[in-house]
């Protein structure tokens, strides 16, 4: 369980930029600081740079400049190597698209991180069964993707992020491909699910009601990150 009264990601100074023939600004001087615990949507206008700050968080982009730590560890000065250890013991993913393979169960699937840690399979097993039990998928493990709702398989999507305990969960427009019913039930059990385990959780989102479900909801501007205030 990650310590609530921790800062886990600390975000300071963050500048990106692109070159080429029409060079870019994307933001600069971004600070941000969530402890686990704590629920943070980010919203802003299309092509500002919202997908960007999440992959310099995950460490798959660099930024120009500025820190970037996660539960204490600065990534950016850790090596590609390094990056990948940290992704998967601390970082969980949801997307729009789901990302689900398509040849595997849902079991095997909410599986995957365990297995990348090499996690013994029966104390998996028994972690996969009290995961999808969260997310109300417990009569689901043996089914293949094809046969799940566009809500189920965001439901996996989460289970998944989630079984690994990570201290960050960065969720990318999660609900952008479901009808507002589905999008309000997955929107709740994120959540739920990373209120419950004790992470830090980043929701990025155009979407007014899909942020307000966050305990705080910041603009993304070129000149970085403010509070967002209420419609």
């Amino acid at each position: 369980m990650i310590d609530a009264s921790a800062v886990m990601l600390a975000v300071h100074g963050l500048a990106k930029s692109y070159a080429g023939p029409r060079p870019r600004t994307v933001f600069t001087g971004v600070e941000l600081e969530i402890r686990g615990g704590e629920y943070v949507a980010v919203m802003g206008e299309s092509g500002i740079g919202k997908s960007t700050l999440l992959n310099l968080v995950a460490g798959l982009d660099s930024a120009d400049r500025g820190s970037i730590r996660l539960d204490g560890v600065e990534l950016t000065t850790l090596e590609d190597d390094a990056l990948t250890e940290l992704r998967r013991r601390q970082l969980g993913f949801v997307f729009q698209a789901f990302h689900v393979l398509p040849y595997l169960t849902v079991a095997q699937n909410v599986a995957l991180p365990l297995s990348l840690l090499g996690m013994a399979r029966e104390e998996a097993a028994r972690r996969v069964e009290t995961m999808l039990a969260s997310v109300g998928l417990s009569e689901r493990g043996t089914s293949m993707p094809r046969e799940l709702s566009g809500g189920e398989m965001q439901r996996v999507a989460i289970a998944r992020a989630l079984i690994h305990g990570p201290g960050l969960v960065l969720a990318d427009e999660p609900t952008g491909d479901l009808d507002p019913e589905t999008a309000a039930q997955v929107l709740r059990l994120l959540r739920e699910a990373i209120k419950q385990n004790g992470a830090a959780g980043i929701l990025i989102t155009h979407s007014r009601v899909a942020a307000e479900t966050a305990d705080r909801i910041l603009l993304l501007t070129q000149a970085g990150l403010r509070a967002h205030a209420p419609a």
